[in-house]
């Protein structure tokens, strides 16, 4: 019996039809029409079809000329992903034309550029790559698209999305757009997140933002500031949260009405620009109760080192002395907090004012991740201790908040 191959098992006292998947040690793994996977005894199944016999081609893409251009941009991720039947496993298979196969809707949305610079699973995604990224967006922008979707997978996403608001000036909305659950699920979020994130690429913004599900059903999608989201939840579909802020807008589910906040970025504010350099020599690191400073000692060789510390910015006294000498050997330290809402200020208790006097820069109310790629970027621009500190600590793409709001 082959992978794909059509079959009959008895998990119950009813006999289901499914797909085989594979087969070990006397067990095999089934794929039931809802989508789910099952575990039943080997001779428990009986095959009935070779798995490619009902297989149709896909159908073409049509594109209406009189449609807005978009481009979508596929570089992997679980929205871009489907059941490689010889292991069971959701890979990283489809491309960006696969993806518009897939949801005919978007053929009525507008018409597509389609480009792949890479596809991975997001926990593999480089530095470099959001380079490479970066400069594929910006080719779009400057080749006429009326807004770009990226494609993307989840676990990194608010990493690549931050990126990509600080490489980029962007007079049309950028578009992050994944899936939670892949496309063999029911209860998949893909077409729902990929056809609200076209209605936002088509909208009266000017940033880069990510697009998802803002609540458990299928009724509205949020889009979230790129420098001001983060993944909230392993595997809800309203994973994302902007935090600190309000998202700035939403688009309703199937009507595809979008309502822009106030505090958006509107569409044409800024010309198109481009500064794609990056120190990837950088660093995140969360401090905890008896770290030691011999872990720090591993980090000489950093250009740049995001703390998570505690409350409003702390690590312990033990640590301050090798922060002093990262410092003193060039390395660019910046405080968050790990409580993620509120404002580093480390004035207020002695530990805080010894790392101040060692040369920590606050990193205001930053998001942890979003600290790391904005100090990459500023590292690529720059070597001079003061301007470092004074973009780090400068509201450059709306990652910085002057007021904390209560509730956000």
């Amino acid at each position: 019996m082959k992978a794909g191959d059509r079959v009959l098992c008895s998990p119950g006292r009813e006999e289901t039809e499914g797909i085989f998947i594979a087969e070990r040690e006397g067990m095999a793994v089934v794929k039931l029409k809802s989508g789910y996977n099952i575990g039943v005894t080997a001779s428990d199944i009986q095959f009935i079809g070779a798995g490619d016999q009902n297989r149709v081609s896909p159908p073409d893409v049509i594109q209406n000329p009189n449609l807005p251009l978009f481009s979508i941009i596929s570089t992997g991720g679980t929205i871009a992903s489907r059941v490689d039947y010889r292991t069971g496993a959701v890979t990283s298979q489809s491309n960006a034309e696969e993806i518009i196969r897939a949801i005919p809707r978007l053929g009525a949305l507008g018409q597509y550029r389609t480009r792949q610079p890479f596809t991975t699973l997001s926990e593999n995604i480089q530095p470099s790559m959001w380079m490479d990224l970066a400069r594929a967006v910006y080719e779009e922008i400057t080749n006429g698209a009326r807004g770009v979707i990226v494609t993307h997978g989840t676990d990194t996403m608010a990493y690549s999305a931050s990126a990509l608001s600080f490489m980029l000036t962007t007079p049309v909305p950028v578009i992050f757009v994944g899936s939670q659950r892949s496309a063999d699920r029911p209860s998949s979020d893909n077409i729902m997140n990929m056809l609200c994130s076209v209605a936002a690429a088509g909208a009266d913004l000017g940033e880069v933002a990510v697009c998802m599900h803002a609540t458990a059903n299928d009724d509205i999608c949020a889009i979230h500031r790129a420098t001001r989201v983060r993944k909230m939840h392993t595997s809800r579909r309203d994973a994302f949260q902007s935090i600190g802020i309000p998202p700035i807008a939403t688009v309703t589910y199937p009507n595809l009405l979008v309502s822009t906040d106030r505090d958006a970025i509107r569409r044409a504010s800024n010309e198109a620009s481009l500064a794609d350099r990056l120190e990837e020599r950088c660093s995140l690191i969360s401090f905890h109760p008896g770290m030691s400073p011999a872990i720090l000692e591993g980090y000489r060789s950093c250009r740049g080192i995001i703390i998570t510390g505690t409350g409003l910015g702390h690590t312990s006294t033990e640590l301050i002395g090798i922060i002093r000498e990262l410092i003193e050997d060039g390395t660019t330290v910046v405080m968050t907090t790990q409580c993620l809402r509120g404002r580093v200020c480390d004035r207020v208790y002695d530990t805080g004012r010894d790392l101040m006097a060692a040369g920590v820069i606050e990193g205001e109310d930053m998001l942890p991740e979003t600290a790391l790629v904005k100090l990459m970027w500023v590292l690529g621009q720059t070597d001079e201790p003061d301007e470092i500190k004074r973009m780090m600590q400068a509201n450059l793409k709306g990652e910085i908040n002057r007021r904390s709001a209560h509730g956000l």
